[in-house]
């Protein structure tokens, strides 16, 4: 029992650990960049030593990996809880809208992650791993899709994979452009969504 209890204990403490790890992280490349980011900075920031950081990731790019995984969660969150709204599909639509204009194109984030797929070109970890991340990314808005268009009745008319891949593809390049220029109108997200479903509904 004590054996157990101890076991729990050094796991629970190792995952403490790890989300200290990750949120001094996320600050810091939000902050100052990932470049100007060191381990040994995490590290002293989150009051560990440098072996508590290797312990629980490969490296620097491990650790910003978990980073942006982090600021992904919370943007399907918010993706997720617009399109689930109790409410119709143009509702819902306009739920998403008002989420984008808040939550897309934050110019930190944006720019670690343009930053941080620059290091694409040179490590095949991070193609591989940014690779996959798109693609679970892309299939989530895709079962998404397929959910909102079912109970919208909207049948098999819209190919959520393709829809999908295009709504990833918007929110990406409308993100970094907005980054940049604040007073861009994300409403072209709601704009696109609807000429989709009329388009395909006929």
């Amino acid at each position: 029992m004590t054996v157990d209890g101890s076991r729990i204990s050094r796991a629970e403490r190792q995952a403490r650990t790890r989300e200290s790890l990750i949120a001094v992280a996320r600050e810091m490349f939000l902050s100052d960049g990932y470049a100007a980011t060191s381990l040994d900075k995490v590290a002293v920031r989150a009051g560990f030593s440098k072996g508590a950081v290797y312990s629980n990731f490969d490296g620097k790019e491990q650790l910003c990996m978990a980073v942006l995984d982090s600021i992904h969660e919370e943007q399907i969150e918010g993706v997720v809880s617009a399109f689930t709204a109790d409410t119709d599909l143009d509702g819902r639509i306009e739920a998403f809208a008002a989420w984008a204009r808040e939550g897309l194109g934050q110019p930190r984030w944006t720019a670690l992650e343009v930053e941080f797929g620059a290091i694409a070109r040179q490590s095949p970890y991070v193609a591989t791993e940014l690779i996959k991340r798109h693609r679970e990314i892309r299939a989530a808005i895709a079962d998404l899709v397929r959910q909102v268009t079912t109970e919208a009745g909207l049948g098999d008319t819209v190919d959520p994979e393709k829809a999908a891949t295009a709504l990833l593809s918007l929110g990406i390049g409308l993100g970094t452009l907005r980054s940049l220029d604040s007073s861009i109108d994300v409403g072209v997200f709601a704009e696109t969504m609807r000429a989709l479903l009329k388009s395909s509904n006929g």
